[in-house]
């Protein structure tokens, strides 16, 4: 039996196999990737790296990957003009196949409405209607979308966002996880969903405020218009679909979508979540 992170050459996939090292032994994980040089120094420390070049896009690379009694981690992917669900329905259906024992997906909060939802709602369906025994990790907002681009927002002290006075109660990569590999390493998580958030909700004043204590600059914050953000980001190289939809993600926010206040998160990772202001200090130490 394995257990097995799709997307480990990514920022949450790695972040899970890390963990997971320090649980179980390392001929016991699989990490699953695209292109095998991103987790090489992985390969030194034992970990069996799937190198047949797992693709979401290639249904035929997923051919006895997984084995009976597997437990799977389904990290979602990111490209969001090539069909997720048909994608991820790749996974589920090798899965299924090979008569896995769990299938973790990291989905979007149930109540997020915005469009980038839609995929994950999509694959829910799908990975339910399989029969494969299923965990939703509804994973809500992860303080790294903001902190891991600061560059725009020092160069003109603003924080600019569409989200009104709405707030979000995000979390750390580290934190979502350290839930996932509480579900892969336990038991009696079959079946289960899981609404996943930070314990402390912020809104883009407190964010700016934080900014400005931590880097002793008066930052504000500028609310614009969803239309105004789309076009910002847009001008600034993001692709118009994308932009639309990072600019409805805010409108969610004001509306106050991706307050998850369940508590599963911190129950999960066996700790409180790590508060924004620690992953802005760690941003700004790079």
């Amino acid at each position: 039996m394995s257990i097995v992170v799709t997307g480990a050459g990514g920022k949450l996939g790695r972040h899970v196999v890390e963990r997971l090292l320090e649980k179980v032994p390392a001929e016991q994980v699989t990490a699953v990737v695209r292109s095998p040089e991103k987790v090489a120094g992985l390969a030194e420390r034992g970990v069996r790296v799937a190198v047949a070049v797992a693709d979401y896009n290639a249904p035929e690379t997923f051919d006895g990957l997984f084995a009976a009694g597997d437990k799977v981690l389904l990290v979602s992917g990111n490209e969001f003009d090539k069909g997720r669900v048909r994608q991820h329905s790749v996974v589920i259906d090798a899965a299924k196949a090979a008569g896995v024992a769990l299938l973790a997906y990291t989905s979007a909060p149930g109540s997020l409405t915005a469009a980038l939802a839609d995929d994950h709602r999509g694959t829910e369906q799908a990975l339910l209607d399989s029969g494969v025994p299923y965990v939703l990790l509804r994973n809500g907002w992860y303080h790294e979308n903001y902190t891991e681009n600061l560059a725009p927002v020092l160069e003109h002290d603003a924080v600019v966002a569409a989200a009104g006075e709405g707030r979000v109660s995000s979390a750390s990569r580290a934190d979502y996880a350290a839930a996932a590999v509480a579900v892969l390493t336990g038991d009696g998580h079959e079946n289960a969903t899981y609404e996943l958030g930070g314990d402390e909700a912020w809104s883009f004043a407190e964010y700016a405020a934080e900014l400005s204590r931590q880097t002793g600059r008066e930052i504000a914050y500028h609310p614009v218009t969803p239309e105004a953000l789309t076009g910002i980001l847009a001008g600034a190289g993001a692709p118009e679909p994308m932009a639309a939809v990072l600019a409805g993600v805010d409108t969610a926010i004001a509306k106050g979508e991706l307050v998850v206040d369940s508590g599963d998160l911190s129950r999960l990772a066996g700790r409180p979540t790590a508060p924004l202001s620690e992953a802005v200090a760690a941003a700004l130490k790079d």
